[in-house]
């Protein structure tokens, strides 16, 4: 960012908080609704950003973004931008200090949402994801034995062996997979699988390359144009379905009427694609088909 354009954004960052100083309370309620709105449909690809977040920032459950002057949840996509300040309980939060805030109201902690992710992505079975949970709370080999009225302290103890060698492996593999990307064309790098897939196999096995391709082939108006056909291959399908969802916005349900209306603009056959959309874990809808929403 140039020295102008850094000094533009502060300085609009001194006239909203001048601002904010000067607007009553309704006034105020409407501008944060108004910004969170906008901030949220602007983060339509949430496991797009979780997946190329660092270690560190996933552990935070947030990243901040320094192009829009934003930090972004991980885990819902909620956002708030540096220079606003944020009022919880009675108290002035700066963005930063309110995300640590609304991730502890609003999710409990990052460690309960990446031990609830699918195995496919931690790797770990119920009784270790349950193991985990008293290590964290900090019990004891004896006070686990006694919450489970089971097993015994060595079995504990074996458990802690076993998790802390798949930590190093883990450590080993990330460094190795870091410095293959380092060296890897971003051509033939492969997308990112979103978070709530139901299933991860071949068909996700997408180069950027041939995403790009696909989207060439099946949107000929553009990006935003209509869909030209509904493809019959699974990896295309993922393709098109990937890019379809982000004209939905994240933290918000939908009716089967207005995910009609949405989806008629893009392709006849709206039907289909909702019923895609659902199948591969890209949305989510109630029993009664009463509600939709983006799958997080």
């Amino acid at each position: 960012m140039s020295h102008y354009k850094l000094r533009k954004v502060k300085g609009n960052i001194v006239k909203i908080t001048f601002l904010l100083l000067t607007i009553t309370k309704q006034e105020y309620n409407m501008f944060m609704y108004y910004i969170n709105v906008r901030r949220e449909h602007r983060v339509n690809d949430l496991s797009e950003i979780f997946w190329n977040a660092s270690v560190e920032e996933i552990k935070k459950g947030y990243i901040y973004k320094e192009d829009t002057a934003e930090y972004i949840c991980l885990i819902c996509g909620r956002s708030f931008v540096k220079g606003i300040v944020y009022p919880e309980a009675d108290i002035l939060y700066e963005a930063g200090k309110y995300m640590e805030v609304h991730i502890l109201k609003e999710h409990s902690s990052t460690f309960e949402f990446l031990l609830n992710l699918d195995k496919k992505y931690t790797g770990l079975t119920d009784h270790q994801k349950n193991l985990l949970r008293f290590f964290h709370k900090g019990y004891s080999d004896s006070d686990i034995v006694k919450e489970q009225e089971s097993g015994s302290t060595s079995t504990i103890r074996n458990h802690r062996f076993t998790l802390r060698e798949k930590e190093k492996q883990a450590k080993v593999f990330l460094a190795i997979m870091e410095l293959l990307n380092r060296k890897a064309a971003k051509k033939e790098s492969l997308i990112n699988v979103h978070r709530s897939a139901t299933m991860t196999d071949e068909r996700y096995a997408i180069t950027e390359q041939e995403n790009e391709q696909t989207l060439s082939k099946y949107f000929r108006e553009g990006l935003d144009g209509p869909l030209t056909e509904f493809p019959a291959r699974e990896k295309k399908k993922i393709v098109v379905l990937k890019h379809i969802v982000k004209n939905f916005e994240l933290n918000r349900k939908y009716s089967e009427k207005e995910i009609n209306e949405v989806l008629k603009g893009i392709y006849p056959d709206f039907a289909t694609v909702r019923r895609y959309l659902i199948e591969y874990g890209f949305m989510d809808r109630k029993d009664d088909c009463s509600l939709y929403w983006v799958k997080i």
